[in-house]
Parts: C-alpha cells; structure tokens; sequence
C-alpha cells in the first residue's frame, strides 16, 4: 500500500497503545512491532500489564499499555516518554497523558468518552472538549463505530465481536500514519483466526478500513518515514525475553549433549518460559508442570542427578519456596539452573511489574554457608547468552546457579542478530564413566582445577553411591558428623564457587576519555544507564559505565576497576544491593540511585542524578 499525502522524514519515534485488558492492546502493539522489525528500524518495547486478570471495564487498574520505540539508529531503551498516544478509553488518557511529551499526538476513541466511562476514570468533563489537552495535538477518532460500519454486512459477526476489532482499525491507522508493512500483519490475521473464517474476515477489513482512514481523512495532513537502522550483516528476528531465554536454555542442552527436563508451576511473568518449551518437544525437551514450586524444584533437582540438564523457572515469591531444594543441590553438588524473572514485591506485591530487588535473596537466602554463582541477563536478547552461560557453569562445576530476569526484560522485546550455531560454546557434561580410585569410585572426590565432583548417572556398574541432605564425608560421600570434614566441606564448595571467577571474563569497562566518575550497573538497567551516558556525554562531561552479567563471584577485576574512580555511582531498581555487596567487599564509597516503582529507570532522570554527581 502506499500514500498520496506528503511524507516527513523522522529520526525515531515512541507509540504508546493504551486501553482495557480486553481492548487487543498487547496484540496491537505486538503486531506494530513485528512489522517494525520487518522493516529495519532498531526498537525496544515496554508492555505494560494489569495486575489483575480482569478488572472492571473502563476501570484505572484495567488499563494495559504497549509502548514501542523505534528509530533509524541504534537505540537502547522503550524511550522515556512517548510522542504518540494511542488512548482506547477516558481511563486510558488518564493513566497515561501524563507520561506524553508536550507536543505530543494523541488519538483518542471518541466512541468510549460517554459520560459512564468519564465517571470510572474520574473526570469531571471530557478532556477532549474542555481544553485541558491544550499542551498536545489531539486527533479524535470515532474507532468503535467506524469499525462497526466497516463490518457490515459480514455473516457470522456479532455486532459485538465486530466492536471489538477495533483495535485492528486503530492497528491499520497507525501502519498508515507510519510506513509500517501490511502484508505480515494480514497473514497474521489469516492464522491467528483461521477456524473462524469470518472473524479473519472482520479483523482484516477493520484493518483496511483504519488504513484507509488515514489516507483519506483531512485529520491526518501528511504520514511519516523512519528509515531502516544500519546494522550488524547477518539475519535478525525480533524476540522476547522470555523467549530468548527458552531458545537459550535449549541452545545449552544441545551444546552440552544433556536432554532438557524444567519443572515450574506457573507463575506471573515466568509463566511463558513453561508454555514455550512445552512446545519444542521435538528438541528433547521434557516440562513438567507441577502442583506447586517445591514440587517442580524437587523434580528439576532430581532430573539432574538423573543426567538431565535440570532447569526451574519462577518469580520472587517461587523463588522463596524453592529455597530449601536450592541448599540440597548444593550439598549434592549437581548442575541446576533456577531462572529468577523478578516482579515487585514483597509477597505478591505488583506481579506484572519489574523490579531488581531478589538479588540478596538469591545470594543468601538459604540456611548456613550455601554459596550459588549468579548470572544476569541485561537486555531481552541478551536472555539467550545468559541462559547458555548459566547452564555451563551448573554442568561444569556441578553447583546450581541462579539466572536473573526481570518482568522488563521477559517481555519487553528488540532485534536480535541469529547467531552462528558454531560460535556458540560447546560443554561436556564428563559423566563419570567408572572407578576413580582403583577399583573404587569416590563420588565427592574433586577435580583438582574446578573443585567439581564426579557425575555419575544412576544405574551404572560400579559407580552406585549415595546422595542425600545430610552432610557428606569428603571423597566417599558417607554421612559424616565429624567437626573438621564439616568445616572442610564448607570451605571446599565455597572455593568451587570462588573458583568461577577464573573462568569468566574481566569487567570491561566503556571510558573513552579518562572519566573520573563510573556508573555500575546490573541486569536490566542496562539499557537506561548507557543512554544516560550518551546524554551526559554529548553535554560535554565525561563518565565511564560498566555492567555486571556476574554477580557471584564477581569477575576477577571488579575490585581494580570500582578503586580506580573517585566517584562510583550505582543504579537499581531496588534500595541498594548491589551497593551494599560493593561497599563491603571492596571498600568503596559507592553512591546509589535507588527507585522501585515497578518501572524501568528513564534515560533523563539517570542523566540528571550522573551529571549532579560528575559536576560535585
């Protein structure tokens, strides 16, 4: 489809689509950004979930978001505030006009502005009307009714299913307004809805019909253009990060030879890791969902002495629960992964809202000396390599390891380069295969670089020992109350642990100029803290960032790198944890930037609080 109407060229832009849960938000702007991706702009997403499963229509906690920010170069975040709103109803406005930058589009459902719908978010007057909406440019258009009206007509569609296709409308406007492909979306149409002929019938007209609009309508003046991001040759697809965590922990199976078992119970926002590899069966991969999260970690636990790669997902409050088998797969000394996409809390808190808050609690929430390596991912993308690094150092040095997410990363998404299957790392899992002292087999007996035990499947001739929480005699694995083994045995798994730091890379450090101020950062304020360096950067100043991906043990030269700054500034989603960690270990004044809003960091709030601490 093209258009007859002058075009401007942009650099980027940030689309917010905001209405009820049951409006198609999610689908809406998920289908903008595959289209997107298609069409070669960078992008970032930030959708944005009720906490409740459904809340009244119409009603402020009802309200879901999509937000996605694309340009023609390389960006890092969803973007700060968005330039376009997309707002189905008066409570969509309302939760979001705040966020709109001055100047900035809104396209409003005049349709859902009746007087109930105004009294359920709270306003006295329509905003449309009484000039408060003075600050932005305001297009209203009547979706409902001109989605209703294109569907005439078309046999099978109730007046309300027909209503509801209002979202592909909008869908269809916004592709107009922004030089988005339309053939992916309308294949989509077709095989989403394929048992329900006529509902593809609806969804794909309503989606002509919004284009449609924006050709013909003196509303809209003219469309606009981002050009395609130069980028990296190879082939792209855009990914969750969910999904590139799934992809990740199957790449690891195939790389380490190990069939695949994840024990979960389902829990918000880990939930689509269970669902996606229930789907790749073909690949080997068991799942098992189970009655609850002790269940499933007792089942990943046991996979693994089975011989599997034994995998858990969950949330904070799982994560909790799964504790007490987290300290058995340490006195067991066998590979478990347990992924951790952290929301806010404590208890329940906001389950559909990110926060960085558990590492102290994967780090030390277990009883006595119970030391597990931890890996974190920092863009959705980056979920892929994550998961692969944390099964290989589970199946190398026969420990669990805790993987950390979070609900920003799970289900935000970007492009994603493929990569080369032979760049990935291959591991062996080195089974033992028979006695290692001469015609015995010693099963706690280490190897004398990683301090791993041997691993040893059930069932082998010769190599029968046995596993269980109680402490363990050093080499034969016996029971063994003895003071000295006991404190033998403690300080051996934490040197196994230690140990890691020999076998992961050095902290690189991005100072193009000799800054005397370092931003330390971890998991998903990746992407904030580096556009906030680029602002800060461009005003004239200069500071260095650095970003943790290992959080137990640290990498071998954090300690030279946070001593070599006079000033170290530390950003989390939490109230400074990994400040405290940095602080105690290696002596350094760091200072923190602490929020816990249930919302990523914003670039400019970051490039304020780096520049106040450059310019002291």
């Amino acid at each position: 489809m093209s258009t007859s109407k002058p075009v401007e060229h942009l650099e980027r832009v940030v689309i917010r689509f905001a209405g009820d849960s049951g409006d198609g938000m999610q689908l809406t702007g998920d289908r903008f950004t595959s289209e997107t991706a298609i069409f070669g702009n960078d992008l970032a997403t930030l959708p944005d979930f009720p906490a409740e499963i459904r809340a009244p229509a119409g009603s402020l906690p009802g309200v879901s978001g999509f937000q996605v920010h694309f340009a023609d170069h390389d960006i890092l975040t969803p973007g700060d505030q968005p330039s376009v709103l997309v707002a189905m109803n008066p409570a969509a406005l309302k939760v979001n006009v705040g966020d709109l930058a001055k100047g900035g589009t809104i396209i409003a459902n005049t349709d859902a502005f009746n007087d109930r719908n105004l009294q359920k978010a709270g306003y006295a007057s329509n905003p449309l009307d009484d000039g408060s909406l003075g600050d932005f440019h305001v297009h209203p258009v009547a979706l409902s009714s001109m989605t209703v009206e294109a569907l005439k007509g078309i046999e099978g569609v109730t007046s309300r299913e027909a209503e509801r296709s209002k979202n592909f409308f909008a869908l269809g406007l916004m592709s107009w307004l922004y030089h988005r492909p339309t053939e992916g979306t309308i294949d989509f149409i077709e095989s989403k809805f394929a048992n329900r002929p006529e509902i593809v019938e609806a969804n794909t007209k309503a989606f002509k019909a919004g284009w449609n609009y924006g050709e013909t309508s003196e509303d809209f003046a003219v469309s606009y253009e981002i050009p395609p991001a130069r980028t990296a040759p190879g082939t792209y697809r855009q990914i969750s990060g969910n999904t590139a965590l799934t992809y990740g922990l199957v790449a690891a199976s195939k790389l380490s030879g190990l069939p695949l078992f994840l024990g979960a119970y389902p829990i918000t926002p880990a939930s689509d890791v269970l669902e996606q590899l229930a789907a790749l069966k073909q690949f080997g991969v068991r799942t098992f969902q189970a009655e609850d999260e002790i269940a499933a970690s007792g089942a990943a636990l046991g996979a693994a002495f089975g011989g599997a790669l034994g995998v858990t997902t969950s949330a904070g409050p799982g994560i909790v629960l799964k504790s007490e088998t987290v300290g058995l797969a340490v006195t067991l000394e066998l590979p478990l992964v347990i992924v951790d996409v952290q929301r806010a809390g404590p208890s329940t808190g906001m389950p559909t809202k990110p926060e960085q808050a558990d590492l102290l609690m994967v780090l030390f929430g277990r009883n006595s000396e119970s030391p597990v390596p931890v890996v974190a991912a920092s863009t959705p993308s980056g979920c892929f390599d994550a998961a692969i690094e944390a099964a290989r150092i589970a199946v190398k040095y026969r420990t669990p390891v805790f993987l950390l997410s979070d609900a920003y990363l799970a289900n935000g998404s970007e492009p994603w380069l493929i990569p080369e299957v032979g760049t990935l790392p291959t591991f062996d899992a080195g089974f033992a295969t028979g006695p290692n002292d001469g015609e015995h087999f010693l099963p706690y007996r280490r190897d004398p670089e990683t301090l791993a035990r041997p691993w040893a499947i059930p069932g082998t001739p010769g190599l029968e020992h046995r596993i269980g929480g109680l402490e363990k005699e050093d080499e034969t694995g016996n029971v063994s109350y003895d003071p000295e083994n006991h404190d033998r045995m403690v300080r051996l798994r934490a040197a196994k642990v230690a140990g890691i730091a020999a076998d992961i890379p050095e902290l690189e450090v991005d100072d193009p100029e000799g800054a005397d101020t370092l931003v330390l950062g971890w998991g998903s304020t990746y992407g904030a803290i580096g556009a906030a360096a680029r602002r800060v950067r461009a005003s004239g100043r200069n500071v260095a960032t650095a970003h943790l991906r290992h959080l137990n043990p640290f990498p071998r030269n954090t300690g030279d790198v946070v001593r070599a700054y006079e000033k170290v500034l530390i950003p989390e989603m939490n109230l400074g944890q990994l400040r405290m960690l940095i602080r105690a270990q290696y002596l350094v004044d760091a200072a923190g930037y602490n929020k816990v809003r249930g919302r990523p960091f914003r670039a400019a709030e970051l490039a304020d609080a780096i520049t106040a601490l450059v310019d002291e």
